[in-house]
């Protein structure tokens, strides 16, 4: 069974066409969260997400447009939140709001969370990838730091497939992975989309252009 693992959306709705159109044929596909926030086309992103009932976890800027989550926030995602709160309607609000911290998938074989599976919201560099993250699962994905990174030990995986919407790795292309869990492999993949379309969206948006310009540079 091969499954397409994306993070970090970030309302980038070209740059997830674009992973949706790249990716190989897949039996599954699965997202550790952040489907929201920064880039414009939030409700774009949560219905490609809702039409496909992908099992998706709560990221940080998801929890934000739903509730006050104390996160601290840079003026540019502090925008990107509200702009989301403004812009989502209340049945998109209500699928980001009954979004799980974490979630088990293929009879367990399979942990989504966004950030760290026992501390919230905090970023897990792959520098700090072990196998002591794993539980009783194969493979622990996890988001949040926008940079795209896998260790496989003798029983597991560790993920974080990178941001779909918003790289953070010095490669301004769109992040993705493929999961095999018949071999337990992964494979890490990468496509390039027309991020000045973001960037003219951004504008007409009236967000920090800032938001669009860091695209071109993966950071």
């Amino acid at each position: 069974m091969e499954v397409g693992v994306i993070s970090d959306v970030h309302g980038n709705k070209v740059a997830l066409e674009a992973v949706l159109d790249d990716m190989p044929p897949v039996d599954a596909l699965v997202c550790a969260g952040d489907v929201v926030g920064y880039n414009p086309c939030h409700a774009d992103c949560v219905e490609a997400m809702r039409e496909r009932s992908v099992p998706t976890v709560m990221g940080n800027h998801d929890r934000a447009v739903v509730t006050d989550s104390g996160f601290a926030f840079n003026s540019m995602a502090g925008a990107g939140v509200q702009h989301a709160r403004e812009t989502l309607n209340e049945s998109h609000v209500e699928w980001l709001a009954g979004l799980p911290r974490s979630r088990c998938e293929f009879d367990g074989r399979v942990k989504l969370v966004h950030d760290h599976p026992e501390d919230q919201d905090h970023y897990t560099f792959p520098e700090e990838f072990g196998r002591h993250l794993l539980g009783d699962e194969d493979v622990l994905v996890l988001g949040h730091t926008h940079v795209q990174y896998h260790e496989e030990y003798d029983d597991g995986i560790v993920i974080n497939p990178g941001s779909v919407g918003q790289p953070r790795d010095s490669d301004p292309r769109a992040a993705y992975t493929v999961l095999d869990l018949e071999d337990l492999s992964v494979t890490e993949h990468r496509v390039a989309y027309d991020i000045d379309r973001v960037k003219q969206a951004v504008a007409e948006a009236g967000l920090p252009s800032r938001i669009g310009e860091r695209l071109e540079q993966g950071r």
